[in-house]
């Protein structure tokens, strides 16, 4: 166990068909990859593929797999189809009930609140894509000052100022102030900071963006982790999403590069513990404003790099590389769709078995989210814990 480390990377918002009760969420029907792929004639991902992804789920262009790794869908236990519940579930850490939403905006009583808590007014207040919103009250909010307040279908409260008109640090105080506000029924999932900058018709989010997340409703994998005395460092939105509990260290990843080279520098010098890693641009960036070209850009960006993760796998190693929600290009509006997660890991025993000429002989693993938590917990220090969730890894 001494040396032993997982890395484990949600690529946010690569959903691989809809889940049982996706109707009850308007999402039925939908399959982000596979309507992804559509799309665009085809994906070409080696990498992914050979460990099967083709496998999990019908993928134009990406072949099922003769010889698979762990392969399958995982889907949540509770209600949700946000990066918090999502992220929070692979973790062991499930919603007993839906976080509360606000389909025709926040109600005054609640507006009146925010504005004395943050000291600052707001404009919009209704479910609005983020790009729109800032293109629709930017000129107002440089105008006033007043911040720019919406939602979406999912349990969040974003806050969006342009950084010369309000500064990055006063936004997150107020943002902060916004989530101290936020209590009992009105306790939504994620209070999120949208700095941006540019001129009146250009303008453009900055890389300042914050998340303020409730903690996770229960105990999490991340916790049973750090008891055991097992490093746990989390990239980009990680350390964000679970209120930093039992994340011990936070690495840069507000872009799929930066995350990126943060990964290839925690696996050049750890030699021990879980590296938990969020992929944002494929929801922030390409999903919830419909670039399927550059959705599939970012996910040939990733398999380059799983590839190199391949190749330099330890035998101690786990890879486990799965998603948080969907967020289909095809599908009415711009929000997440209620889906499930894409499964695809190996240990690097199994990787050197296949590059010696041998067989990954992974087999098939359909399962809750929080598989993935159990299985880093059994990997990196044996355990288990009771919390949802089962090893897939014996």
């Amino acid at each position: 166990m001494a040396r032993r480390r997982a890395l484990v990377v949600v690529m946010d918002a690569c959903g691989v068909g809809a889940l049982p009760d996706a109707a009850s969420y308007g999402d039925e029907g939908t399959n982000t990859l596979a309507h992804v792929a559509e799309a665009i004639g085809g994906l070409a991902l080696p990498a992914l593929a050979q460990l099967g992804l083709g496998s999990i789920v019908a993928l134009l262009g990406v072949p099922a797999a003769a010889d698979p790794a762990i392969h399958g869908r995982l889907h949540p236990l509770g209600p949700g189809k946000d990066s918090a519940t999502g992220h929070w579930e692979l973790m062991g850490a499930v919603l007993a009930q839906p976080l509360p939403t606000y389909p025709e905006g926040f109600p005054p009583e609640v507006v009146a609140r925010l504005v004395a808590a943050m000291g600052h007014e707001v404009i919009c207040n209704r479910p609005y894509n983020g790009i729109a919103a800032i293109e629709d009250f930017g000129a107002e909010h440089m105008r006033t000052g007043a911040l720019i307040l919406y939602t979406s279908q999912d349990s969040v409260l974003q806050l969006a100022a342009h950084a010369e008109r309000v500064p990055a640090q006063e936004l997150y105080a107020a943002c902060a102030a916004a989530r101290a506000a936020l209590t009992g029924e009105h306790a939504v999932g994620r209070v999120i900071a949208r700095p941006f900058a540019g001129e009146q018709g250009a303008f453009e989010r900055t890389e300042g963006r914050r998340d303020f997340a409730l903690a996770p409703p229960g105990r999490t994998y991340l916790q049973e982790l750090c008891d055991a005395g097992v490093p746990v460092h989390g990239v980009g939105k990680i350390h964000d999403l679970f209120t930093g509990v039992g994340v011990a260290h936070s690495h840069p990843g507000a872009t799929n590069a930066q995350a990126l080279a943060s990964v290839a520098e925690l696996l050049a010098q750890l030699e021990r513990g879980l590296v938990f890693v969020n992929l944002i641009e494929t929801d922030q960036l390409y999903g919830h404003r419909k670039d399927v070209l550059g959705f599939a850009a970012a996910l040939r960006q990733l398999d380059k790099h799983v590839a190199r993760w391949l190749a330099g796998m330890r035998e101690d190693d786990l890879l486990v590389l799965t998603a948080d929600h969907g967020v289909d290009p095809s599908h009415a509006g711009t929000d997440h769709t209620r889906e499930y997660a894409p499964l695809l890991a190996l240990t690097g025993e199994m990787a050197r078995r296949r590059a010696a000429g041998g067989r990954y002989a992974g087999a098939r693993h359909d399962g809750p989210l929080a598989d993935v938590g159990a299985t880093a917990l059994r990997w990196l220090a044996d355990r288990q814990a009771p919390l949802p969730g089962e090893s897939f890894i014996s």
